[in-house]
């Protein structure tokens, strides 16, 4: 079965735990470096859905700006 795509809450909810597992020294070597793997890819997944969210704001703003002239 396919993985649940989380949403951008639900990915930052658990960026901010993989930091604090990080910040309060609670993972061993090997696991930080999973933990830092999966944090980069959250960090690339958050990225994306802000970039596509502001393309949709700027298209939606450039259409009601049009629709005014």
């Amino acid at each position: 079965m396919a993985k649940k795509t989380p949403t951008y809450s639900q990915a930052m909810r658990r960026l901010e735990e993989i930091v604090s597992l990080i910040d309060n020294d609670q993972l061993e070597i090997d696991e930080m470096a999973d933990k830092i793997k999966e944090a980069n890819e959250i960090i690339a997944y958050c990225n994306d859905k802000l970039t596509k969210a502001d393309q949709e704001i700027e298209k939606l703003w450039a259409k009601k700006l049009k629709s005014e002239e």
